[in-house]
């Protein structure tokens, strides 16, 4: 990963994404109890914010000072307390658990990519859920949006391998259509949702 261009990405005034929780995140925290959470590869912090206005004692980690910055504006703007602080998902382990990590849209090549959500595995107690959103192969050919190279992107299958192998008991296994407003019209979007749980 590149700091540079990210913080070159996030350099401008507004939201590079919009400011609206991401809505597999939203579906799939619908039922569980607020506890820790972790936002791994939060960005400019829009579910890291919402995370901690619905209860949750939220934690946003990105490799980007500059997001970091607009995240913890934006926190600040809504009114919640919110820990942002700036790591490589790639590398970080943390130094405590959380019921919940969310790894939305963090587009690695495959090494990193199972690094990292071996690490997210890790950083989980007893009965903590993973959830793993991201733009899904079949994008490529057949979506809108996201990344174009077929290294970065992911499928279901790999990430519910990963974390069956880990032990964990998969909850939610899809991929799934997420409606994109474009000059064209309503488009789809591509996604693999993935939740599993630590038993």
């Amino acid at each position: 990963m590149d700091e540079r261009l990210w913080d070159e990405r996030y350099s401008t005034s507004d939201l590079i994404w919009t400011a609206q929780p991401n809505v597999f995140l939203v579906r799939e925290t619908a039922d569980l109890s607020p506890g820790t959470a972790l936002d791994l590869a939060c960005g400019e912090g829009r579910n890291t914010v919402w995370l901690a206005e619905h209860g949750w004692d939220a934690t946003g980690v990105d490799y980007s000072s500059v997001g970091l910055k607009k995240a913890a504006a934006l926190a600040e703007q809504r009114e919640v307390d919110v820990t942002f602080e700036q790591h490589d998902a790639t590398t970080w382990m943390p130094e405590r658990s959380f019921d919940l990590v969310a790894v939305l849209y963090l587009q690695l090549p495959p090494l990193e990519r199972r690094e990292a959500i071996g690490r997210a595995l890790g950083a989980m107690p007893h009965g903590g859920s993973l959830l793993v959103v991201a733009h899904d192969r079949d994008n490529l050919e057949h979506g809108i949006g996201g990344p174009r190279s077929p290294e970065v992107v992911y499928s279901v299958d790999e990430v519910v391998e990963q974390a069956s192998a880990a032990g964990f008991e998969i909850v939610t296994a899809e991929q799934a259509r997420r409606m994109v407003t474009t000059p064209d019209g309503e488009r789809d979007a591509i996604d693999t949702v993935a939740r599993a749980r630590c038993p």
